[in-house]
């Protein structure tokens, strides 16, 4: 198969580097606004099947005529262009998969296309990261083995692996990221009806194994799909894990309204964002330079199976690549968003239209192709729910 990869920062390098040590792929371009930039990751990754390409994807013909030498496309580019992408990827015949991204409903955007994309013959996936992606696929999976779903709880954290005052986290995405999901609310559903909770509340205390007692608390964004895929569901809720004390702390800066995009001050004659003040105050002390991250995650899913209650948990604790330099958020992100665009490039994935990853990517398969890349996502079973407490 041939794929294209749009972005040659560090989802789109790592996704890359995947796809060429994969044996059924044949052929990836590197596209990139920046010539330059994604020439470098290919003289890095130094790999025949791989070839560098300057092209703007805000030039709609320039990225159709780009893509339609491919059997898939992986947007991994930031959020804007999503629907962009999938839209000119339907109209030149080409499937498409991205990482997600639902501030302003780009989601709901792209799903929008599902009739056209199933005329056209073209399978789009978004979504396909960490959170939302692989909790999606888990969640999908242990509910297909449940008779009736009853509950989704779901836990997922990037931290450093050694933390250091003041907020003890050091960012493995964009900070801004960060600040949205940490001040709009969340989106939940309990005893059966949708609410919405404020981010950074409920905190609880969970533990995983050579980390000790951590704290999770709700965030938006989370759920992304879910609730659509799974609307009679009595519980479903997502929380992002931290060290303990770090919800408090922030909350006092939203509370000070200095992490929202909406809000201004006047200084000296001059309108001015607190959020773009924090932003650049937190830069050196938030970045994660040289150090070792860890992603956390534990999916809960819960119902009934032949009349008794089950509960399938899925966790996974996934480090920072040394040998590579590459991070653990990059290491779970990039692969996810690999193994998903091959399994639709070698006909894994066959049903064709726009699906949430919950509705379409097998659970199996895909946990058994993520452990041959060294991140291993464990499956238990359980009558009651395991404890997360310390």
């Amino acid at each position: 198969m041939k794929v294209a990869v749009l972005g040659s920062g560090l989802m789109g390098k790592e996704a890359a580097r995947d796809l060429v040590n994969s044996k059924g792929v044949e052929k990836v371009g590197l596209a990139d606004i920046n010539l330059k930039r994604a020439q470098q990751v290919c003289d890095l990754l130094n790999s025949d099947k791989l070839e560098a390409f300057r092209v703007d994807a805000g030039d709609e013909q320039e990225l159709a005529n780009f893509i339609r030498q491919y059997d898939v496309v992986i947007n991994a580019l930031f959020y804007t262009f999503n629907e962009t992408v999938a839209r000119t990827a339907l109209q030149a015949g080409v499937h498409s998969v991205d990482l997600g991204g639902h501030i302003g409903h780009i989601t709901d955007q792209v799903l929008k296309l599902r009739d056209d994309a199933r005329a056209a013959g073209v399978t789009i996936i978004p979504d396909l990261g960490v959170a939302p992606g692989m909790i999606n696929i888990l969640s999908g999976y242990g509910a297909s083995k449940l008779d009736e779903l009853e509950s989704i709880k779901l836990y997922v954290g990037g931290i450093p692996v050694n933390p250091e005052p003041p907020l003890e986290y050091n960012h493995v995405f964009s900070m801004e990221g960060v600040f949205d999901h940490y001040t709009d609310p969340a989106l939940i559903i309990r005893d059966g009806k949708k609410q919405e909770v404020p981010a950074l509340s409920e905190i609880e205390q969970v533990h995983f194994e050579k980390f000790g007692p951590l704290e999770a608390f709700h965030t938006s964004g989370g759920t992304s799909t879910l609730p659509l895929s799974f609307p009679d569901v009595k519980t479903l809720e997502y929380k992002t894990i931290r060290y303990r004390g770090h919800a408090e702390k922030f909350k006092l800066l939203v509370d000070l309204n200095l992490t929202r995009n909406d809000y201004e001050v006047e200084v000296k004659g001059q309108k001015v964002k607190p959020r773009d003040v924090l932003l650049k105050v937190l830069e050196p002390i938030v970045d994660l330079k040289d150090k070792d991250d860890a992603v956390l995650l534990r999916a809960l899913i819960g119902g009934k199976q032949n009349g008794e209650q089950k509960i399938y948990q899925y966790e996974m604790t996934t480090y920072k690549d040394r040998k590579h330099n590459v991070t653990a958020m990059a290491r779970a992100t990039a692969n996810s968003i690999s193994v998903v665009a091959q399994m639709i490039g070698n006909g894994t994935i066959s049903k064709r239209g726009v699906y949430p990853p919950e509705q379409i990517v097998p659970g199996k398969a895909y946990i058994q192709e993520m452990a041959k890349r060294g991140v291993d996502i464990k499956e238990s079973v359980h009558t009651t729910e395991p404890t997360m407490r310390v």
